[in-house]
């Protein structure tokens, strides 16, 4: 196929056979700003042919619009196999496992936040599916329960669900689920040659997607309040109908990336340690997430609660 720049010399030569003075070089004079030159004969071929891929007309730049995948293997998703043996043995609901304690505790967590994003509550909540589960303080098992309520998620018939990694200084989901490193929640604020869909990590559950944090930042509080982060937001929210995303954040009172998240969410989901978090910790926990309407509390770490009563009892129910 002739090349563009074969195609302009041989254009050029039909105008200097048709008497057209084109000038030999990059020098002009006052009178010859109309003269055409290589570049000038090369940029509308290249657009007639439609692979100028330069900037859009507004100078803008949308790190969102979608495009082909840039992986290296042909635009194949990332996909990771969750070991669910694995998690069971860490006390995660697995899909396999059946009925267990763990899982009807999550049945009863998951059941209001669910008609809250579906739009079933008892009010409408803006952004309902947009679910974000922190806690006051480091080790309170925030992650622990942002996993298993997605995990449990996953099951229901008519929902999925994506996990957010925004622990972004200190995040632990891809080590939990075995995925690898790679581009994430940041790299889609920061890169403007990144798909939503290059960042996604499918895995063997059908309806559970990952969105790892992505490479750190050091500016990453500014990041998360950026209008970026609001327009991505705005498109994970709105691609599908059916999509309830939980954000594994930071710890509110540890950082304050959390408390930036927190202004674009519809539910939160705060995780208490039983009879290690103090009550003023959780009140000043609660005093920096008053712009979100919906605050749901976990109390996490318990060594008893009514469903595992519940449970027990009709675990051991013999049959008739």
């Amino acid at each position: 196929m002739t090349s563009l720049i074969e195609e302009a010399a041989k254009r050029l030569e039909e105008l200097r056979a048709a008497g057209v003075d084109v000038g030999t070089g990059p020098q002009r004079g006052a009178g010859d700003a109309e003269r055409p030159t290589p570049e000038a004969a090369v940029v509308p071929l290249d657009a007639r042919k439609g692979t100028h891929h330069g900037a859009s007309a507004n100078g803008a730049n949308h790190a969102f619009v979608q495009r082909p995948s840039s992986n290296d293997s042909a635009g194949a998703q990332r996909y990771i196999e969750i070991d669910f043996e694995r998690l069971r043995s860490r006390g995660f609901v697995t899909p396999d496992a059946g009925a267990t304690q763990i899982a009807e505790e999550f049945r009863v967590i998951k059941r209001p936040i669910i008609r809250n994003a579906v739009g079933k509550g008892a009010a409408h909540v803006k952004n309902g599916n947009l679910v974000m589960v922190t806690s006051a303080l480091p080790s309170e098992g925030k992650t622990f329960t942002s996993l298993n309520l997605a995990l449990s998620i996953a099951t229901e018939i008519d929902s999925t669900v994506l996990l957010v990694d925004g622990d972004v200084a200190h995040p632990s989901i891809p080590e939990q689920l075995g995925a690898p490193h790679g581009p994430g929640l940041l790299d889609l604020l920061t890169r403007d040659d990144l798909d939503f869909a290059d960042a996604l990590v499918k895995t063997n559950i059908d309806k559970l997607s990952l969105l790892p944090a992505g490479s750190r930042h050091r500016r990453s509080t500014e990041l998360l309040a950026s209008e970026q982060m609001a327009s991505l937001l705005r498109q994970i929210a709105t691609r599908y109908s059916d999509r309830i995303i939980i954000f594994d954040s930071p710890p509110l009172l540890a950082t304050t990336e959390a408390r930036v998240l927190a202004t674009n969410m519809g539910q939160i989901v705060m995780v208490v340690a039983a009879d290690v978090t103090t009550q003023h910790a959780v009140n000043q926990a609660l005093s920096t997430i008053e712009s979100c309407e919906i605050v749901m509390m976990v109390l996490n770490k318990a060594s008893r609660t009514d469903v595992g009563t519940y449970y027990g009892y009709y675990a051991n129910d013999a049959p008739g």
